[in-house]
């Protein structure tokens, strides 16, 4: 008996600290794809554009090629929503009725540019993601008089970006 208590016996510590590769792998990758996200939120300017950066993105858009179009415009809403919200937030709701149906305009003519053949498919995806929940975190900002406008805007923005995932998964 005290032979056996005085050896030391091996003890499979170190193989018990010891993390699997895969687990490993895994758990970094979760913990990648967790960060994702407010990598992704942190790289858009959710800053009011000037009335000149939206002239801008509009000639931009319109005179780009058929490929380029869904990009651009979803550029374009992503800017407009953050004037409507400013606007809203202002209570200048005359302003923010107009700009609200050229949210609209543009976000037709983003699906209408989707049945080409287009490229950036998943940015426009990704940004059209955010400016949906943007302009979600606004509608509290809407007048009750502007509230139908605003939710009718919101599902248009929502059927955009459903239209958007859809040709992602589908390419």
């Amino acid at each position: 008996m005290t032979a056996s208590l005085l050896r030391p016996t091996r003890c499979s510590t170190s193989r018990s600290q010891r993390i699997p590769l895969s687990l490993l792998a895994a758990s970094l990758t979760l913990i990648a794809c967790s960060l994702t996200p407010c990598a992704r939120a942190a790289a858009f300017d959710d800053s009011v554009p000037t009335p000149e950066i939206l002239a801008q993105l509009e000639q931009r858009a319109t005179h780009a090629s058929p490929r380029e179009q869904a990009y651009l415009y979803t550029e374009l809403v992503h800017a407009m929503t953050e004037k409507a919200a400013r606007e809203l937030s202002d209570g200048d709701d005359n302003a923010a009725q107009a700009t609200l149906k050229q949210i609209n305009h543009y976000a037709h003519l983003i699906q209408t540019s989707l049945e080409r053949n287009t490229s950036k498919l998943k940015n426009a995806e990704m940004l059209m993601q955010h400016t949906t929940y943007r302009f979600a975190q606004f509608v509290h900002l809407a007048p009750p008089d502007d509230k139908p406008q605003v939710q009718a805007t919101l599902q248009e923005l929502t059927q955009v970006n459903d239209a958007l995932l859809s040709q992602v998964f589908q390419h």
